[in-house]
C-alpha cells in the first residue's frame, strides 16, 4: 500500500470487483471521452473481475502495476492509476494513466496519488523516466501531471483512437532525479 495524507494506492483485489464495476459504471460517459474503447463485457462484474486478475498476473510479470485510488476518509474506491508498458533494459520507463471519479476530481487527490506512483516507480521498481500522453483539451490532467513534476515535451500527432477518432496528445514525462 501506498499512503498519502488523503488517498491511498493498492492493488484491487476480487473482494473491489463490485465498487470497481460501480465506479466505471457510473462514470463510464465520463471516462470514455478520454479513453481508448472498451469491450461491453468490461461493464459487468465478470468483466471487472477478469481485469483485476490479469492486473495481478501483469504485476507478477513486471509489466504493468495498477492500483486502485482510495480516499481515505471514508475509505472508498475514487479512481485507478497505473503503470504500464514497462520497458526494461536500456530505457528502464513506462507509462503512466489513470481515471478519477468525477464527483472527485479538483480536490487533489489524483495529483497525491500521480506523487505516490511516481515515487514507487523511481525508488522501488527503479524506472527512470515515466511518460503520459493526454488529449491537449484535457487540462485538467495536464495540470495534475505538471503539479507532480512532469514537463512537456511535445505534441504527438493521432497518437490514440478515442470513440472511433484519433486524438492528438499532448506528451509530458518525468525523469528520476537520482539517474
Amino acid at each position: 500500500m501506498l499512503k498519502g495524507n488523503s488517498v491511498y494506492l493498492r492493488p484491487l483485489t476480487i473482494q473491489d470487483a463490485e465498487e470497481s464495476l460501480w465506479l466505471q459504471v457510473e462514470n463510464r460517459a465520463f471516462f470514455e471521452q478520454f479513453s481508448m474503447p472498451r469491450d461491453p463485457d468490461y461493464y459487468t462484474l465478470k468483466g471487472q473481475q477478469a481485469r483485476i486478475l490479469a492486473q495481478a498476473e501483469s504485476r507478477e510479470q513486471d509489466l504493468e502495476y495498477s492500483f486502485g485510488v482510495f480516499r481515505i476518509e471514508g475509505d472508498r474506491l475514487i479512481g485507478s492509476i497505473n503503470l504500464f508498458q514497462v520497458l526494461r533494459g536500456g530505457l528502464q520507463s513506462a507509462f503512466i494513466g489513470y481515471f478519477l471519479d468525477r464527483a472527485e476530481n479538483g480536490k487533489g487527490y489524483m495529483t497525491e496519488a500521480v506523487r505516490l506512483i511516481v515515487d514507487y516507480a523511481f525508488t522501488e521498481l527503479k524506472l527512470h523516466r515515466i511518460e503520459a500522453g493526454v488529449m491537449p483539451r484535457n487540462l485538467g490532467s495536464i495540470r495534475v501531471l505538471e503539479k507532480a513534476g512532469f514537463h512537456r515535451e511535445g505534441i504527438a500527432r493521432s497518437n490514440v483512437l478515442i470513440n472511433g477518432k484519433w486524438e492528438d496528445h499532448q506528451v509530458l514525462a518525468i525523469i528520476n532525479p537520482d539517474d
